[in-house]
């Protein structure tokens, strides 16, 4: 197994921790101030971590992958319950409901990179670790936000669809919903595989995160005055 030091955890879990748990909270505020109070009152609208850490998906998994060098860090926070029905105006406000996760980690990103010009003024002895712990903001909150719009219920970006879209087309998208993950993972692990025993590029939603990723990090990066 490869040796990991508290120093990498430091650089990677920390960030990861703070990117979920301010894009479940943002999911919780918005929907409280839309009318629907369910995560208000489960005392989910907050930026404590501990109100949002699943012990497997923030925790497990993301040290796993980073154990094993995996080529992308990933996790999830347990979901915030929202009632689309008890809110203002179901239909348009689920959009912005499922918009304000990715909202916040975009502007997480951007404030890591701004932050960046910063660094001067760390003590030297932290600079390096600080520095880390910013590039890393910038790159797990990107991420998270470029996934999370992938146009598949559960993620955001499918509820986005749903919510937007005729009534043809939005149908039959959220009747996806149940089986979601299971397709998403589908996708991204067992295409690859089959694409790799066929001799044929198949990993398309991988190349597309990167893509997208790379475009977002590189306009936060030059909007912030960094390139």
């Amino acid at each position: 197994m490869p040796n990991i030091s508290l120093y990498d955890l430091s650089v990677w879990v920390l960030p990861l921790v703070i990117a979920i748990t301010f894009h479940e909270a943002a999911h919780g505020f918005v929907a409280h101030r839309l009318g629907d109070d369910t995560a208000w009152k489960l005392g989910r609208v907050s930026f404590n971590p501990f109100k949002h850490i699943d012990p497997f998906g923030t925790i497990l998994l993301p040290g796993l992958l980073l154990l094993s060098h995996a080529p992308f860090l990933f996790g999830y926070a347990k979901p915030v319950p929202v009632n689309f029905r008890a809110l203002n105006h179901p239909r348009i406000d689920m959009v912005w409901v499922a918009l304000a996760g990715p909202a916040i980690n975009i502007l997480l990103a951007a404030l890591a990179a701004a932050a960046f010009h910063l660094i001067g003024l760390v003590p030297s002895g932290s600079a390096q670790w600080v520095a880390d712990n910013l590039k890393n903001t910038l790159v797990i909150n990107v991420v998270l936000a470029v996934f999370n719009m992938l146009p598949l219920p559960p993620l955001d970006g499918g509820r986005v669809a749903v919510g937007l879209l005729p009534d043809a087309l939005a149908r039959p998208l959220s009747r996806l919903e149940p089986y979601g993950m299971l397709i998403l993972i589908a996708i991204l692990i067992a295409l690859p595989m089959l694409g790799a025993q066929l001799g044929q590029n198949l990993d398309v939603i991988s190349q597309y995160i990167r893509a997208a990723t790379g475009f977002v990090i590189r306009l936060l990066l030059v909007l912030t005055g960094n390139v």
